[in-house]
């Protein structure tokens, strides 16, 4: 959910003396190559790696981190090309039944029946099915998350303004505009096109007011009033009490804003209170997805760590992806870099470690409820031929979404209206949706 402008690629070497347990065979050394989304998750993640190496000295790790727009391309064209760039990338629920049924990625559920220790049971049952494909795992969650409102109490309270644990839309909206200044926008609303960026957040928008992309025969929806009324009230609200250069803001620059109090409100993943710092850490208050015709309107999503079945280094990776997302690892990210950093969303064991429910308390069961409560097979009001929340699970989505956020966009800066986006994206849908009416 990061974005940076340039990729970082860091090499990770350990010098210590233990096995490879199963990673590299005999005395040889390999070398696993990571294509990771640039996030401060991942960023935890290197900080880390030296503990890996100290138990697996034959394997040295590269790890190359991405803007996830840029990792998205980039992965997608690997992998289709059975390149084998890569020995593992971090994908989401999107991508992983996709490539699952086009053979493109490793079946992990052989290699966790190897190990007993890793305990795919404890994995939370709804980012353990988003992970699946024909009941086996095909990626293993690094962290998961759905999508909440998280809002600083005391810049609220100022304006005598409370809001309840389940907020309608009209109740955010109203709030925001109330606190709205010169100096601190209302809310936060991503703007930056990209159907991961701007669609996420529009899209459960667009569920709860009735919405969807297409209808059950594949006839796009997208000119429908219920489809139009969520992105004149998505747009609206960021123009009268949105973040400035909105165009431009997604996960990174509004979690930044919020950080550095420059605004009240912020609606997006779950997973950004564990980056909250100073007041925004001490001051915050969060709430569920906000709502209006569907009450349960959180996304749900995980950033997971998949094998391209393009790999050569199998063992070594799986080695690498196990150590990444097991038990172990959410105690050493808690003991060497802070409770607050632990990945939350991938399982449950996770948030009956004290440590962890004193530093993510205000966060955590907002987190878990909101997780439980996102059904990808039913994302919205009305009947739909697709699975996603924020998304529809077709191959043709990553360029119909970015496409459709671009007209948006257009109207967040001003370019056209409403009515001229939702025109063209209603065209853009009905040619993908042809694809599928047989």
């Amino acid at each position: 959910m990061a974005t940076t402008a340039i990729g970082l690629i860091v090499a990770l070497a350990g010098a210590a003396c233990s096995g490879a347990g199963g990673g590299g065979g005999g005395g040889s050394s390999k070398t696993i190559t990571i294509a990771a989304v640039d996030n401060p998750q991942m960023a935890d993640l290197k900080n880390l790696v030296s503990d890996f190496q100290s138990k697996h000295s034959d394997i040295t790790v590269k790890i190359v981190t991405l803007p996830e727009d840029q990792l998205r391309q980039q992965v997608t064209q690997d992998v289709a090309a059975n390149s084998g760039r890569y020995d593992l990338f971090t994908i989401g629920t999107y991508e992983v039944p996709l490539w699952a049924k086009k053979g493109w990625i490793e079946n992990l559920s052989p290699y966790i029946a190897k190990d007993s220790s890793y305990d795919a049971n404890d994995l939370i049952p709804g980012i353990r099915g988003a992970l699946s494909y024909q009941n086996n795992l095909y990626a293993v969650p690094f962290y998961g998350e759905s999508s909440m409102l998280m809002y600083r109490k005391d810049m609220l309270s100022a304006k005598g303004i409370t809001l309840p644990d389940h907020p309608t839309w009209d109740q955010v909206a109203a709030a925001a505009k109330a606190v709205n200044t010169s100096s601190v926008s209302g809310i936060c609303l991503r703007g930056l096109p990209g159907w991961g960026e701007q669609l996420a957040p529009l899209d459960t928008v667009v569920n709860t007011y009735g919405g969807r992309w297409f209808d059950e025969k594949w006839n796009a929806q997208l000119n429908q009033p219920e489809f139009k009324a969520a992105v004149n009230f998505y747009i609206n609200l960021i123009k009268t009490a949105g973040e400035p250069g909105a165009g431009n803001a997604g996960f990174t620059e509004c979690l930044n804003a919020y950080n550095n109090g420059k605004v009240a409100m912020w609606y997006d993943a779950t997973v950004a209170a564990s980056n909250f710092t100073g007041d925004a850490a001490k001051n915050s208050g969060y709430a569920f997805a906000p709502h209006v015709v569907k009450d349960w309107s959180g996304w749900l999503w995980a950033w997971a760590l998949g094998m391209p079945s393009s790999s050569k280094k199998k063992d070594a990776a799986w080695n690498f992806a196990d150590w990444a997302t097991n038990k172990d690892y959410i105690k050493l990210v808690g003991q060497k870099l802070g409770w607050a950093h632990v990945p939350p969303g991938t399982r449950t064991s996770t948030y009956s470690i004290p440590e962890y429910q004193q530093a993510a308390g205000a966060f955590a069961q907002v987190t878990v409820d909101s997780i439980a409560h996102a059904d990808v097979t039913k994302p919205t009001v009305q009947p739909v031929p697709y699975v996603g929340v924020q998304y529809v699970d077709i191959d043709e989505f990553q360029q119909l979404g970015d496409q459709v956020s671009q007209e948006f966009a257009k109207v967040i800066a001003g370019g056209q209206t409403v009515d001229q986006a939702i025109a063209k994206a209603q065209s853009l849908a009905t040619a993908v949706g042809k694809k599928y009416q047989t």
